[in-house]
């Protein structure tokens, strides 16, 4: 177990966060194709999410399955991370991301989903500022009582636990995060849901009418 590992004393030590984000899923149940790169509002979905999420963090990665031409045209110069093991799900792309920050000398790694692109501007603050609190190696957002497995801050040094979790075959994001002992944050679902995601064309209809409204409000 991996409690009581966090170890920096300032929670404003941006330069020891990087991000990663998940932008594996294709996009059956509205054609097929990469979804994050669907556009939203006249540009690809993931560019939303990585307006929001650079300013928050030293770094950004990519984690995708399949072709990335599309990506590295959108973010030339960014490092496009490939699952180390197929079949591992959302948790072989937190591996991939743990291993690369640490590589790195970061300490600590943000995850979001590449088809979430509404997410808060305050994110960062909001989950390192808990972790800190509460001394623990994993946080992760909540909100309407949904828990979103991928918008989470990791330690580090989760990566052999991690790793021992994923040669037992386990690949329940959930589970991973119960047994490290995740600490929930809650943040408010309206007037907007922040962590909405994209499963279907009709979601995707009702982003862009949110998308409209806060450019008109802008």
């Amino acid at each position: 177990m991996a409690f009581g590992i966090v170890r920096d004393s300032c929670p404003l030590e941006r330069e020891k966060i990087v991000a990663i984000i998940i932008a594996g899923g294709l996009s059956r149940r509205m054609g097929g194709g990469h979804k994050a790169l669907r556009l939203l509002a006249g540009r690809p979905m993931i560019s939303h999410v990585w307006t929001i999420i650079a300013p928050q963090v030293a770094q950004l990665a990519l984690n995708v399955n399949g072709p990335s031409e599309g990506f590295t045209a959108l973010f030339p110069g960014t490092p496009i991370l490939e699952d180390t093991h197929v079949n591992q799900g959302p948790l072989g792309g937190v591996l991939v991301g743990l291993r690369w920050a640490a590589q790195r000398g970061a300490t600590r790694l943000l995850t979001v989903p590449g088809d979430t692109p509404f997410l808060p501007h305050d994110l960062v603050n909001r989950l390192i500022e808990e972790m800190f609190k509460n001394q623990t190696p994993v946080v992760c957002a909540r909100s309407a009582g949904h828990l979103h497995p991928l918008v989470c801050i990791w330690d580090v040094a989760l990566i052999s636990c991690l790793m021992t979790f994923l040669e037992k075959d386990n690949l329940r994001i959930k589970d991973f995060l119960l047994k490290n002992l995740v600490k929930i944050v809650d943040f408010s679902a309206t007037p907007l849901d922040h962590f909405m995601n994209m499963n279907t064309l009709a979601d995707m209809q009702a982003a862009e009418r949110i998308a409209q409204s806060l450019q008109q409000s802008c």
